[in-house]
């Protein structure tokens, strides 16, 4: 369906954010087709009955965990990357046996209208089925009962999707957000952590779950890393991003306007100019912030990144561990030993040592929150798990029956007692 539709995939993505066709394809189509080939190429084994083993109690059975399909599993989208993040999920719901409704975003009309349209023209709608609206549909569909629900979107939403969802039982996995730092230490190799942030940062035009939200850099190598990120901005995107032909746009207004909002914060060290009428930001550094700033007090989800610094990683780390826990973290430093404490002192979703967001790409990682970013996880086999319940069996022998577990018997009660200790 993909490769048959690719070209209108690309139309489409454009319409929505202006996505180039290299951004459309790597961030979308690309991954939707690594993930598909990837759940090809293992699924068989995936789907066998895992054997475990038995203490001696159990002796003469067999045991072992079949996977099942929960059922109709309902998967909410966001706009952001209509695309992939509408299919990723249904390929491991379908994967492990289910029917599914995908709900895509209304921001996203473009795309939304596409998937409808491939959906339909290629599979039973009593299988697979897009159902297209606004905010009503979304309050209607969460009324109805399903088997398993997979929401992508904001925290706000989430909490609401996991209320309606209490009302039948029906068990959720929710990829929020949050927001998402890089720290980068003094140690690090600063020419390419600037580059890989600006990179992780302005893919999407920041609209990106776990771009890098803010930077929290030592001060002995601030100077040198906000000069390398003003250069690869310009690398990227030109002296002049709001010419660039691809360059990401907001989605729409009302989010156009809340991150214009932000620029008041702190200094503009780089970029602010936007135009209203083809919604776009260039990309933006805000220096001298604090943690009391709105820029900090939610995700930012756009093309402005506020800069903060310390001076030892000991205190970053302390400052981090008081904000919410964030979908992503990604910290920039060569000491092994420094990288491990972060990786163990800081509760997150998941991150990468010396990169961003390139932890997404690889299916054998489960990708998911933490806290308020999300519950359960996806990708890969971890998509094929999420959407199986585990069933547990036993099968007994009948060759033999062992008596101890029976009442009446003196030596069953001394036998058991030894055993069970």
């Amino acid at each position: 369906m993909l490769k048959k539709h690719e070209k209108e995939v690309y139309h489409a993505l454009r319409s929505d954010l202006n996505k180039s066709e290299h951004e459309a394809y790597t961030t979308e189509i690309g991954f939707l087709y690594s993930e598909i080939d990837f759940t090809l190429k293992n699924l068989m084994n995936w789907m066998e009955p895992t054997k475990v083993t038995a203490p001696i109690t159990h002796k003469g059975t067999k045991n072992y965990i079949v996977h099942e399909p929960y059922g109709v599993s309902l998967v909410i989208s966001p706009w952001n990357y209509p695309l992939q993040l509408a299919l990723a999920p249904a390929i491991g719901a379908i994967a492990a046996g289910n029917c599914v409704v995908i709900k895509p975003s209304e921001h996203a009309r473009a795309t939304s209208s596409l998937l409808a349209s491939m959906i339909k023209r290629t599979f039973d709608p009593s299988y697979i089925t897009v159902i297209e609206g606004e905010k009503e549909t979304n309050q209607e569909l969460l009324r109805q009962r399903f088997d398993y629900i997979f929401f992508t979107g904001s925290t706000e939403v989430g909490k609401i999707v996991m209320k309606q969802a209490s009302t039948h039982l029906t068990p959720v996995t929710l990829e929020l957000g949050g927001k998402s730092p890089a720290i980068v230490d003094k140690d690090a190799n600063i020419n390419l952590a600037a580059k890989r942030i600006v990179w992780g940062k302005f893919t999407n035009a920041g609209q990106t779950c776990v771009a890098p939200d803010y930077v929290y850099v030592h001060e002995k190598v601030k100077f040198k890393l906000l000069k390398a990120m003003k250069k690869y901005i310009k690398s990227f995107y030109g002296k002049e991003p709001l010419n660039n032909p691809d360059y990401t746009k907001i989605i729409n207004e009302r989010h156009f306007e809340r991150i214009l909002g932000y620029l008041t914060d702190g200094t503009l060290l780089h970029g602010g100019n936007a135009e209203k009428q083809s919604l776009m930001i260039e990309p933006t550094i805000l220096d001298k912030i604090s943690w009391e700033d709105s820029v900090m007090q939610e995700e930012i989800f756009g093309p402005v990144l506020p800069v903060l610094s310390f001076t030892n990683v000991e205190e970053a780390v302390e400052m981090i561990s008081k904000q919410e826990k964030p979908l992503a973290l990604y910290y920039f430093g060569e000491n092994i030993k420094t990288q491990e404490q972060v990786i163990q002192y800081l509760s997150f979703g998941g991150g990468s040592i010396n990169d961003t967001i390139f932890h997404l790409a690889n299916p054998h990682l489960p990708f998911g929150g933490v806290g308020n970013s999300g519950m359960g996880q996806y990708h890969g086999q971890s998509s094929f798990k999420t959407f199986s319940h585990q069933k547990s069996i036993l099968k007994q022998s009948t060759k033999f029956d062992v008596p101890f577990r029976y009442p009446g018997s003196k030596l069953g009660k001394a036998v058991i007692k030894r055993i069970m200790k």
